[in-house]
Parts: C-alpha cells; sequence; structure tokens
C-alpha cells in the first residue's frame, strides 16, 4: 500500500540556515528541525529571522510533532516561538532537548521527549527512528521516516570523520542498514558542498589549539560559537595541556557550558580550571585562555567590542592574541575582516584556524557522495544551504548515478508531491521570512526594512508648516529639520528653496476649493522629493507636519479684578 506524501520546506533552502521541513505522510504532518538564521546586513536592527509557518498554523491538526537533529541555534532556535502557536510534543537527544529546554524555559509546554539511535516510534503509517552522526556537538542525530512508499532520510548537519571521539561518531553500519530497506527521498546537508576532499579531521584541529596555546606568550582570546561543544571541549583540553586558565565571556557560553557539564558533555580536565575575569587579572598573560561567543553565540561582534574599548571586562592590547576558531559563514566575511582590521589597530594579533586549516562540521563534497552511495535515494532534495550549494550538491548526486530528473533543487514553500508512483514539483504554498525585533515578532516587514535602509543611507528631512485653514492661509513659515541627509549649516541655499517651495505647494492646496490633508501631505512629498533628488541625487525619507490653528478660539474674561483682588494686589507690593 502506498502513501501520500508531501515534502514542504518551510525555510532552509537558498539560504544560511533557518532549517525547518514539513513531510507530510497522508494526514499527519512532521516538522525537521525548528531552526532560526542570524541577520544578514541589510536587516537594519532585526535581532533573528525564524521561518514563517502560516502554511502549518493553517494544518496545525495534523501535525504531529517536532524531530530534531542536534542542538545549534539552526536547528533548534526557532522552537520557543513555535511552541507559542503548536501544542505539540518535542523529540530530540539528551543535549538536544537540554539546550532547546533554555530557549522555552518561560513557556507552559513540557512535552519534551529525549531519543537516541536505539529509539523508533510508531504513528500508525509512519515509524520515526534516527542514527548517529558526525557534527561539532555531541549526540547528532538524522531522522528516518519508514513509510510503506519507502523511507524519507533526513540527514541534519552531519560529515565523516573516522577519528571522531565517543558521542560524535558515525554510526555506518545504521546507514548501510537505512540505504538497504530503501530510501524514497534523501533530504542531504548542502553547507560544505564546495569544499573539495577530505573534512578536516578534528583530531588534527584539536592538535592544532593545543600548538597555537603552546607557542604564545600572550594572552589568548578565543572566539568560537556557544554551541560548537567539541570545540569549547577542545579549548579546554589545550589550555589544561599547557597550564593555562579559562574564563568563560558570555551569558549563552556560561548557560551552554553549564548545561553541557550537568550532562556529562563537557568534561573539565582540571577541576580548577575554569576562573572568573577578576582572578586572571592576578594572573601573568601566559596563563589565561578567555573563551568569548558573545550575544546570542555569535563571537564577532564581541570582539569588535573588545578592540574598540567598549567591552567593560577585556579590552584588547599588546599583549594579546585573538584566536578565531570559527569559521564564518560566507555573508559574514566582509565583517570579519573589519574585525580583524580592529583588532589589528588596538595592538593584538588575530590568527584565525581557517588560516591554516579548513574546519567545519559539514560534509564535503566525498562526504556528500559517500551518503549518497550508503543511502542510493530514488529521490534526491539538497537542502541546507544557499542555491549555488544546491546546485553543487546535484551535480555531486549526478556523479554518483542519480537521475537528473530526480533531483530537486526547491525554495521555500515549494511542494514535492508524491502519488505513490512518481515524485514530482507540484503547488507552492506562501512562505516567507518572520523577523525578530526586541520582543516584536513578525511586526517588522519589508516596508519598515525598506524605510531603514532609506534612513540609513539618505537620511530624513522634517518640514512643520502651521496653516489656518478658514482664511486659506499659512500662519508660520516652514520649519525645515534634516537629519543624516545634508549638513544644514552649508546648505542654506538648499533649506530657503525647499522651505519655498513647500509655502507654494501648501498655499495652493488651500487655495484648491477641493480641498483634502491626504492630498496636501502628499504633494508636499511628491513636489520635496523631486527637488530634493534634482539637487542632491538622494532620497531621504520626508515627513510633512502640517498643522491647523484652533478655528474657536476661547474667548478672553476682560472682567475687572474684584476690589479685595485690588486690596491683595496693593498689599503684596
Amino acid at each position: 500500500m502506498s502513501n501520500n506524501i508531501r515534502i514542504v520546506p518551510i525555510g532552509g533552502v537558498r539560504e544560511n540556515g533557518k532549517n525547518m521541513y514539513s513531510v507530510e505522510v497522508d494526514d499527519k504532518i512532521f516538522i525537521l528541525d525548528c531552526g532560526l538564521k542570524y541577520p544578514e546586513n541589510e536587516m537594519l536592527g532585526i535581532d533573528v529571522v525564524i521561518p514563517d509557518w502560516t502554511y502549518l498554523k493553517e494544518n496545525a491538526d495534523r501535525v504531529v510533532g517536532v524531530f530534531l537533529t542536534h542542538g545549534h541555534a539552526d536547528a533548534i532556535g526557532a522552537l520557543p516561538y513555535f511552541l507559542d502557536d503548536f501544542q505539540v510534543p518535542v523529540f530530540g537527544s539528551d543535549l538536544t532537548i537540554a539546550l532547546a529546554k533554555l530557549g522555552v524555559k518561560d513557556k507552559s509546554t513540557d512535552d519534551f521527549h529525549v531519543v537516541d539511535q536505539k529509539t523508533e516510534i510508531d504513528f500508525d503509517n509512519v515509524t520515526v527512528s534516527f542514527f548517529k552522526t558526525t557534527h561539532t556537538i555531541t549526540e547528532s542525530l538524522g531522522i528516518v521516516l519508514k513509510t510503506d512508499s519507502g523511507d524519507i532520510v533526513y540527514t541534519g548537519d552531519f560529515k565523516f570523520d573516522q577519528t571522531a571521539l565517543p558521542g560524535y561518531q558515525t554510526d555506518l553500519a545504521r546507514l548501510a542498514e537505512i540505504g538497504s530497506e530503501g530510501v524514497l527521498a534523501l533530504l542531504s546537508d548542502s553547507a560544505g558542498a564546495e569544499n573539495f576532499g577530505q573534512s578536516e579531521r578534528e583530531k588534527t584541529i584539536a592538535e592544532y589549539i593545543v600548538e597555537t596555546f603552546r607557542y604564545s606568550t600572550n594572552r589568548i582570546v578565543v572566539a568560537s560559537v556557544a554551541s560548537n561543544i567539541l570545540r569549547i571541549q577542545q579549548v579546554l583540553d589545550a589550555a589544561a595541556e599547557v597550564d593555562r586558565k579559562v574564563v568563560l565571556s558570555g551569558h549563552d557560553l556560561e548557560k551552554i557550558v553549564k548545561t553541557a557539564m550537568a550532562l556529562g558533555k563537557i568534561k573539565l580536565p582540571d577541576e580548577k580550571i575554569l576562573i572568573n575575569i577578576e582572578e586572571a587579572d592576578q594572573l601573568e598573560d601566559n596563563q589565561v585562555v578567555i573563551l568569548e561567543t558573545g550575544k546570542m553565540g555569535e563571537p564577532i561582534k564581541s570582539l569588535q567590542k573588545m578592540a574598540s574599548g567598549d567591552d567593560k571586562d577585556v579590552k584588547l592590547g599588546s599583549n594579546d592574541l585573538v584566536f578565531i576558531t570559527t569559521t564564518p559563514s560566507t555573508a559574514m566575511e566582509t565583517t570579519v575582516q573589519k574585525t580583524r582590521d580592529m583588532i589589528y589597530r588596538a595592538g593584538a594579533e588575530v590568527k584565525s584556524i581557517s588560516d591554516d586549516l579548513q574546519p567545519s562540521g559539514h560534509a564535503s563534497q566525498n562526504d556528500l557522495q559517500l551518503m549518497l552511495n550508503f543511502m542510493k535515494p530514488k529521490y534526491f532534495v539538497p537542502i541546507q544551504g544557499e542555491y549555488r550549494l544546491l546546485s553543487q550538491h546535484a551535480k555531486l548526486a549526478e556523479e554518483v548515478g542519480i537521475d537528473a530528473d530526480n533531483i530537486f533543487i526547491t525554495s521555500k514553500g515549494d511542494v514535492l508531491d508524491y502519488n505513490g508512483q512518481e515524485m514530482h514539483l507540484g503547488d507552492s504554498v506562501e512562505v516567507g521570512d518572520t523577523m525578530i525585533d526586541g520582543i516584536g515578532v513578525g511586526d517588522i516587514g519589508n516596508i519598515v526594512l525598506r524605510d531603514r535602509r532609506v534612513l540609513a543611507e539618505d537620511g530624513i528631512f522634517v518640514v512643520v508648516v502651521t496653516i489656518d485653514r478658514r482664511k486659506k492661509k499659512i500662519v508660520a513659515q516652514p520649519k525645515i529639520t534634516s537629519r543624516g541627509f545634508v549638513f544644514v549649516k552649508t546648505n542654506r541655499e538648499l533649506m530657503n528653496q525647499s522651505a519655498k517651495l513647500v509655502e507654494e505647494t501648501v498655499q495652493d492646496n488651500l487655495d484648491n476649493k477641493e480641498f483634502d490633508w491626504g492630498h496636501l501631505k502628499q504633494d508636499v512629498r511628491d513636489k520635496l522629493n523631486r527637488f530634493l533628488f534634482e539637487q542632491t541625487k538622494r532620497h531621504p525619507v520626508i515627513l510633512p507636519v502640517i498643522m491647523e490653528v484652533n478655528q474657536h478660539a476661547r474667548k478672553i474674561n476682560k472682567k475687572k479684578p474684584k476690589q479685595q483682588d485690588k486690596e491683595k494686589q496693593v498689599d503684596s507690593e
């Protein structure tokens, strides 16, 4: 008996992060990961971006649960917002669930379930199981949805590393077993699709960190992502080996490390290795490592604050080595280079692990093809990456024998339909981005972002005019205020001409028998916009403020003061 299957990427395709995939089998919807992404530079003021799950809300009664692959923000970061809208169980490994609970600790739901590679969950026509993968965080899992039509496999983030430590090792036998059962569709991580050769072994990376620590006489500031548990363990081990103490800098880092330590996923090589910043100030520079992650686990902006002297605890100087152990995404490369420049200007040195090695938690081209050969899928859907990465992964799949017609490079909201005979691209559902700004969820849209960009690029131009509509005249001459547009003192003539244009426009509207407030303001905007662009080739945000004098002024009481009041006035004199 075959199933009706629909696969819908809610996020995670043609972008970095925000992984979320809906797999519908008959009347049930299974959610694979629930992640966020950090905003790109043009998203001014936005904290994070999460998927738009409007389509899922319309089918909320069919959602049976959320299945998580690992504890990074791109897989679990949107969960607190998701659980505001859905009361469904959440499944993940021990550490993944513990980290997920950190984000949803103020929520009412407690429907969390710990699973491992031996767990099987039956949902009538679907059995969900898991397999161990290698990533930069322990207990990373892939997910298998077993249906009558074949298995649907979601790899999550993965790579192959034969030197991986226990807790990080891939179960190769299990991969072979899944492939032999018959994989209908494989959804596979594409983030490393441009990396040639083999992914860097973590053993090599650990040795590199020890070597860096051993031969540096400076205080070392290590920049890492908070949820990269493996890298944190390597830093702690390296510090212990060269007799250095470690300061944990960053609230996110402390929470994650304490959670991982409580579960035995991070082991301190020395019980006294962790110290606070006050204790570090009493030690020699060559005895200290400061492990920095920054807000929301992203270390780069924190390094900028240290370099500019704005960090209250750590200020970079000539006795410091900044050791960047995170691999920035393509969108962050410019920011990282600016940060390096700021660090050098502060007098410190910079060393990045990516200068000499290619550290990555994602599969290289060889690894991707090895996974494809393990799974032998009938249909292949590259996910998790920008379009060029998805396209490269598709080419790799063709090289190992997968028919090009059975490979789907999708966009968010595309629907892959399987009717029991074949899979094809069907209708799409409307899916966008939901932007988080402060406590606001989804209240910032493209129009607001456009206005923010205009304000940032061309500034604001405010015009204030007072009119008497009854007498059809301007009571107070236009007053103009400019911020971020031009320097007023050196552009007096431009301001005077603008004021004159506004005065003429307002008077024309007052003289018109069909006077309309909306038309008046729009007329001022349009004419000022054209004039200012002709003069400056810029488009500032124009805000006309039109005030009207009170037409029914209160009559003044001109009665003479009483005799008693006069006497009081004399006495007071």
